[in-house]
């Protein structure tokens, strides 16, 4: 249960970290409303993460180490 609600934490915060990244392009780029291209964009990391999760869990297992490879690459990491 707990690797559940970590789970779902974390495919909320790809969302919001992808939407609100999105949010300074589109206000540039005209005739793109803000919160339809941050809907777009938070949807779309979203899907590519349980897209992953679904691939990594075929055989029955997912592992801590297979749940962290479906976030990489989706979320930036802050550099240290």
């Amino acid at each position: 249960m707990k690797t559940a609600i970590s789970i779902i934490q974390r495919i909320i915060s790809t969302f919001v970290v992808n939407a609100m990244a999105i949010i300074g392009g589109a206000s540039i780029i005209g005739g793109i409303p803000v919160a339809k291209s941050a809907l777009l964009a938070g949807i779309s990391a979203c899907v590519t993460v349980v897209e992953r999760l679904a691939r990594l869990s075929v055989d029955g297992e997912l592992s801590k180490d297979d749940i962290n490879q479906a976030f990489t690459g989706v979320v930036p990491q802050e550099k240290k």
